[in-house]
């Protein structure tokens, strides 16, 4: 029953193909920027950060969230910041009126159906190891098998592809993959408003409850000398086969031993979820799934990912980085091509085993050993053309420079 409603929804939407036509037709106003997140659902990204920073700039610009989400609406206008719930009459109203789309996935993210005629600019979500977008041969969206597929997904594509004006990316070396991915040359290089709250810079930041319980956790460890290991895997079918590797309890008991906590922040989409909260064990910390991480990724001592774009961001704070990817012939096969070699873009150790998860581990938290400072300076320089920059402020100006 589930399915059935699902597809009524999706192809209702031909319905509102005449008012994507009618919205070109709506004058707009290009003071007004409009910001959004993960299809409405998140206050994450760098949407969140540029939005929060226009909040306390002096300017004509008008800043306004539109969400679906009701804790998200009520945090925002508790902090007396614009917000707006995107079925209602003043979400739709400034749906038409913004000049200006800001989002990290596509400009659903807002409103796609009444996005005609604004100026759409795309920060995405990370900076790509896997390949993404058009370059992606998995996604079936973007390359249906036959032609009932394509026909399918033709109101997905049209509501994903079609509204990008400009995509945002972080160095002049990334350009290329982003223009394939998105099949556009309108790439622009600037800096990650995100990134510029990972030396620290938490001024004006916005948490919400579960952010703030985490960030709270991790400083109070830091004044009980307490490391912070945080863990963010990638989605994928084979990421169930972390428990056939790591014997959990174990593992734990090492860390809690040596005054070390595992934080677990998984993909939305991840069914090891349950799995991990089921596990009753005070230094294993299970992170709100839909929490943005920039928010306490400061106060980590280590990240340990396998094919998550997150590390690339993380190089900022030039602390240790395991890889953890046991499962990489099964990913690559099945899942994702990348656009790097995975060993020759990976500065730090690489492990497969509990064993040598653990050994990596003790040299870098209590034999403090580091061999890939200079590594993860070279793999920085790739994906950055300046990590010196204001990400906000540098951004804001190159969008203001398009209207």
């Amino acid at each position: 029953m589930k399915k059935v409603i699902n597809e009524l929804k999706y192809w209702s939407q031909v319905l509102l193909l005449p008012v994507y036509g009618l919205s070109f037709l709506f004058p707009r106003n290009k003071r007004i920027w409009l910001f959004g997140s993960t299809f409405g659902r998140r206050f994450a990204d760098n949407p969140r950060y540029l939005y929060t920073y226009l909040q306390n700039k002096k300017s004509n610009i008008r800043p306004i969230w539109i969400t679906r989400n009701l804790e998200i609406f009520n945090l925002l206008k508790k902090n007396n910041l614009e917000v707006y719930m995107s079925n209602s009459l003043k979400g739709f109203w400034f749906a038409l009126r913004g000049g200006v789309y800001i989002y990290d996935n596509y400009s659903k993210d807002i409103n796609f159906w009444l996005s005609g005629n604004a100026l759409k600019f795309n920060t995405w979500h990370g900076i790509p190891l896997k390949m993404i977008q058009m370059d992606n041969k998995f996604d079936h969206v973007r390359h249906p098998k036959n032609t009932l597929s394509k026909l399918r997904w033709v109101l997905r594509r049209l509501s994903d592809e079609k509204p990008t004006d400009y995509v945002l990316t972080t160095s002049d070396y990334l350009k290329n993959i982003f223009a394939s991915a998105f099949a556009t040359p309108n790439v622009v290089v600037s800096g990650y408003p995100r990134v510029d709250l990972l030396n620290g810079n938490l001024e004006n930041n916005i948490f919400l409850d579960s952010e703030k319980k985490i960030y709270e956790s991790m400083l109070e460890n830091k004044k009980n000398n307490i490391k912070n290991i945080i863990y963010m895997p990638t989605f994928r079918d084979s990421e169930s086969e972390f428990f056939e590797v790591i014997q959990i309890k174990s593992f734990l008991d090492f860390l809690k031993y040596n005054n070390m906590s595992f934080y677990v922040k998984l993909h939305p989409k991840s069914k090891n979820l349950q799995r991990f909260k089921s596990i009753k064990q005070s230094n294993l910390i299970v992170v709100d799934k839909d929490s943005d991480p920039y928010t306490y990724l400061c106060l980590t001592d280590i990240l340990i990912t396998d094919y998550s774009s997150i590390y690339f961001d993380y190089l900022v704070t030039d602390k240790p980085i395991i890889f953890f990817p046991y499962d990489l012939n099964t990913y690559l096969k099945e899942s994702r091509q990348m656009y790097f070699s995975y060993d020759e873009i990976t500065p730090g150790h690489h492990v497969t085993t509990m064993e040598e998860l653990v050994k990596a581990i003790k040299d870098i938290l209590i034999d403090n050993v580091d061999n890939y400072v200079n590594d993860r300076k070279e793999v920085k320089k790739t994906v950055f053309n300046d990590c010196s920059i204001v990400g906000s402020q540098a951004l804001a100006k190159v969008i203001e420079t398009l209207l």
